[in-house]
């Protein structure tokens, strides 16, 4: 079988979601989503975030340098965990985009100012992003949930 012959119409149906699911729309005080797309969403004991990015108040309001960039967009990314029930101590993964390779040591440097010995799994790539030098999101262990630690 090739992509072209596939029609939605043989694909088997979709199973219905189990479980609650809990969409956050915006971040009270926070800089309003550039897309329809929801800040977060809750299932199943974890979060997983939309992009965070260094916006302030709104995409034209943001921090001069770079490790200012990169502190805003870790800020916002905790507001948006702290919303949903989680925080950063509760991130399982993260993947960051950056611009420009060379942003990767200031990148790790104030990274682990909030991390430190936490250290969720992390995937960082270079990307072309629109207006920012950095996105964050982020997958995240509702508080409270339990998981089984590492051996």
């Amino acid at each position: 079988m090739t992509v072209q012959d596939v029609h939605p119409t043989a694909l088997p149906a979709v199973p219905p979601v189990t479980g609650t699911v809990r969409r956050i729309a915006q971040i009270p005080g926070g800089a309003a989503a550039v897309g329809p797309f929801s800040q977060a969403v809750v299932a199943n004991g974890f979060v997983f975030t939309a992009g965070q990015i260094p916006a302030i108040s709104g995409l034209d309001h943001q921090p001069d340098t770079f490790e200012d960039q990169v502190r805003q967009t870790i800020v916002n990314l905790r507001s948006v965990l702290e919303a949903a029930g989680s925080g950063l101590e509760h991130a399982v993964k993260i993947n960051g985009y950056l611009t420009d390779p060379s942003q990767l040591e200031a990148y790790n440097r104030v990274y682990s100012e909030f991390f430190g010995a936490a250290k969720p799994a992390r995937t960082t790539v270079c990307v072309s992003l629109w207006g920012v030098a950095l996105e964050i999101e982020c997958v995240a262990v509702v508080a409270g949930t339990t998981a089984p630690e590492a051996q």
